[in-house]
């Protein structure tokens, strides 16, 4: 089939042509019928199934429209409908069969009508799809509990509640050969960068793929350094956070089917920031970040530490404190490296089996089965009492950091410092943190240095060390961070006494 193929003025043409291209899909209906006050206009409706109200129905634009066709001669039929007289907002004109097809699985239902040489889509109730709910994986005591949709057109617009501004620019545009997925660009005209929109654009059209099912296969696809275990993307299902971001300068690209936003660029230090952070105190938010760097370090480091101190470094402890740990591993009979290894598996283990469980019972598996298993293995003299608690305390920091996407790394990384602290020490440590800061220090997300504003700030432009760790007071955070235009970096103003006199 062509799909440059005009549609024909001839209802009976139309209809064998659209049969042929549906056939055999059960779930594309047609439904034919006769309009006019005598019943003499031939029409047929397509539409999927469980997208399109009964057109019978009063309260149905589709069964509306039908209804008023129905009252009018048959001249009047073409003219009502090449005019939209009836006035229906979501009345669109197709041309090609390319069309029509994108329309029905768009959800629409595509009329056709004898003598008219084109179809008219009509916007019903679509696709089912889950309702606004709270946002599962982000959860805070204080802001907005509203989370993404399945839908990309719910969750624009949940964005643009937040932003009523013209200012604000949604381009869609589909990606998929054959998902024929929907996605959006969303930004801020005037605070984002054009170059990133540049390469973000240029990337999307890099590729060509048979589906995109989820907004983590475009996260792959475009991802500047595919080899490299940490995000160049943030993810979020919050509205409010997409919303607060686009107004610090960056790019929001939702999918549809997926209820998790990306925002673009993404550096370290926005990872460890939540949505919260703006609505609290600046001495409780900055307590918090502090919290989840020190979770950083921990998560990644403190399994390792413990075998390079213990096997290499038992001078730097108290005696008290060593001897205090030779009794605990009195009669275990492997080499510490090996007893680390284990526990750290094991929680690994009931830590997916706890997300993987379905409801309620992920939690209960996570508690029961990581106090049984450690209980379990101190009684069998398989692990030390020490190396439990070292490991509870690496699983605790992963946890607290925010984003799953940016603790991930950090939880594969643990195991390469519990080898190089089991066999080299303190110096495998430090060849450790030097290795990884060094591919850190490499890294960029969409031009953006991964360490920023930390380093690489002396590139012009990039520079907005007010939202760095220290957290400072809502009326001293004037300055928008790191991606904004430089012309446009002053988001607040506070108002002397002689403004607010002449305006009264």
């Amino acid at each position: 089939m062509s799909h440059s193929i005009s549609i024909s003025p001839k209802i009976k043409e139309n209809e064998s042509c659209f049969r042929e291209v549906f056939k055999d899909c059960a779930d594309i209906l047609f439904h034919t019928m006769e309009l006019g006050r005598g019943k003499t206009v031939d029409c047929f409706v397509i539409y999927l199934e469980v997208a399109v109200s009964n057109m019978i129905l009063e309260k149905s634009v589709l069964g509306k429209f039908i209804n008023e066709l129905c009252k009018v001669s048959g001249d009047e039929i073409l003219e009502r409908v090449e005019k939209n007289a009836l006035g229906i907002s979501d009345a669109v004109q197709l041309d090609t069969v390319e069309d029509v097809v994108a329309g029905v699985f768009a959800g629409d239902a595509v009329f056709f009508i004898d003598g008219y040489a084109h179809a008219v889509k009509i916007s019903e109730k679509g696709y089912p799809s889950m309702g606004v709910s709270e946002a599962d994986r982000e959860k805070v005591l204080r802001g907005s509990k509203e989370g993404f949709t399945d839908s990309v057109k719910t969750n624009s617009a949940l964005i643009r509640k937040r932003i009523r501004n013209p200012g604000m620019k949604v381009k869609e545009q589909t990606i998929g050969r054959r998902s024929q997925t929907k996605i959006q660009i969303l930004y801020i005209e005037g605070l984002a960068r054009s170059e990133i929109l540049e390469e973000l654009e240029t990337k999307l059209s890099d590729f060509e793929i048979d589906g995109v099912l989820d907004s983590g296969v475009i996260e792959q696809l475009t991802k500047e350094n595919w080899l490299s275990p940490f995000p160049q993307f943030q993810t979020t299902e919050r509205p409010d956070k997409c919303a607060m971001e686009l107004l610090n300068g960056r790019v929001v690209l939702l999918v549809d089917n997926s209820p998790v936003g990306l925002l673009i660029p993404a550096v370290f230090n926005d990872f460890l920031q939540v949505s919260e952070d703006e609505y609290q105190t600046f001495e409780l938010a900055t307590f918090l970040r502090v919290l989840r760097y020190l979770a950083v370090g921990c998560a990644m480091l403190f399994s390792g530490l413990y075998l390079a101190v213990t096997d290499f470094h038992t001078q730097v402890l108290p005696t008290n404190l060593i001897l205090s740990f030779a009794k605990a591993r009195r009669g275990v009979p492997f080499p510490g490296l090996i007893e680390t290894l284990f526990m750290e598996i094991a929680f690994e283990s009931v830590r997916e089996a706890g997300v993987r469980a379905p409801g309620p019972l992920g939690g209960t598996i996570g508690i029961v089965g990581g106090l049984i298993i450690g209980q379990a293995a101190v009684s069998a003299n398989l692990v030390s009492p020490v190396v439990v608690v070292v490991v509870a305390i690496t699983a605790l920091s992963a946890l607290a950091i925010p984003n799953e996407e940016f603790s991930a790394p950090f939880r594969l990384l643990k195991f390469g410092f519990i080898f190089l602290g089991g066999t080299l020490g303190m110096f495998g440590i430090l060849l450790g943190l030097y290795m990884l800061l060094s591919h850190i220090a490499e890294l960029k997300s969409f031009g953006v240095p991964y360490l920023a504003p930390y380093a690489g700030t002396q590139r012009a432009g990039y520079r907005g060390k007010e939202n760095g760790i220290w957290m400072l007071p809502a009326r001293f955070r004037t300055r928008r961070p790191l991606y904004a235009k430089e012309s446009q970096k002053i988001k607040l103003r506070m108002k002397t006494s002689d403004e607010e006199e002449r305006k009264k």
